[in-house]
């Protein structure tokens, strides 16, 4: 199925993709508020979510280097390979938004 990095990589994705939800909901209160009170909440777990998927995302070149493994794992490689640039974005996002406030 895979090689010992492979139950890492899932249980790292995991908790990555909790964190990233949990990202979401402060972001999208972040929003909702538009207060500088809950810039903070929203970038300092947005970047907690995104560490954590950096770490995940390691794991998954690890596995893509050693080719073994099924089409499910290729999946959700591609698939945080991806997220974790999306999430840089996000983070960008939130802190320009620290330099535009609406009037």
């Amino acid at each position: 199925m895979g090689n010992a990095a492979t139950g890492f990589f899932v249980v790292f994705a995991m908790i990555a993709s909790v964190v990233g939800l949990a990202s979401s909901l402060a972001g999208i209160n972040h929003v909702r508020l538009w207060h500088a009170d809950s810039l903070p909440s929203a970038a300092s777990v947005a970047i907690i979510a995104w560490t954590l998927t950096l770490l995940a995302m390691g794991l998954a070149c690890k596995e893509i280097e050693q080719q073994i493994r099924n089409a499910r794992l290729r999946t959700m490689e591609a698939f945080l390979i991806i997220l974790s640039a999306t999430q840089f974005i996000y983070i960008l996002a939130i802190h320009g938004a620290r330099t535009h406030q609406p009037r």
